[in-house]
């Protein structure tokens, strides 16, 4: 792709560095802000900007957040004894969307995944399960995708756990298999969280 323009050039490399955006894309996007007023291109620079240096992670879930603890882990009303494990931020937007759960969350920051060189020291399972140890966690519920990569992840975690008095749960494979959460229907993942099933089940069936 020929540029007549080298600040073009490097914003379009720089908008096709982010996912599913090629350098066509990119290059659609880029000439869309030209048009746009200076004002409104500000703003998004300034935007990004304020993300970066200013973002927070949740001292408690690991949630984004832009104070100390978020809002979710604040929340009274917020049942403190069932959390809810994810992969990632998408996840608990995915669950909240639902309406269905109203536990506290912990995102793990990804799956343990040997290929990739993410074992268990790279995610938050360490605070996960020093939480656990505490006492005032009840459930464990397993929402992470059905990959084996999920499925390793849960295993590992549920070994962790062994000797202390907390139920574990995964969400039921209303989700199919190699799904992504972020990707499912509100509906179809809002009752796979009520409809979830012991972990130990799960292990029988797999």
């Amino acid at each position: 792709m020929d540029f007549s323009s080298k600040l073009l050039e490097n914003a379009v490399h720089e908008m096709s560095q982010l996912p599913g955006i090629g350098k066509r894309t990119a290059l659609r996007l880029v000439l869309h802000l030209l048009k746009q007023p200076n004002s409104q291109t500000m703003r998004l620079a300034s935007a990004l900007e304020d993300l970066r240096n200013s973002v927070k992670f949740c001292n408690r879930c690991h949630n984004i957040s832009d104070v100390e603890v978020c809002e979710i882990c604040t929340n009274p009303n917020r049942d403190e004894t069932v959390v809810c494990v994810v992969e990632d931020i998408r996840d608990v937007m995915a669950i909240e969307n639902t309406g269905q759960f109203n536990g506290l969350y912990h995102v793990l920051g990804g799956k343990i995944s040997p290929m990739e060189g993410v074992g268990p020291q790279e995610l938050t399972i360490s605070s996960l399960v020093n939480k656990a140890k505490e006492g005032e966690i009840k459930e464990l519920i397993f929402a992470l995708s059905s990959t084996m990569e999920g499925d390793t992840t849960n295993f590992y975690i549920y070994k962790q756990l062994e000797g202390l008095e907390i139920a574990t749960s995964t969400i039921a494979r209303g989700i199919a298999i190699g799904d992504e959460l972020e990707y499912a229907d509100e509906v179809t993942l809002g009752r796979s969280i009520l409809n979830r099933i012991p972990f130990e089940k799960s292990l029988k069936t797999n």
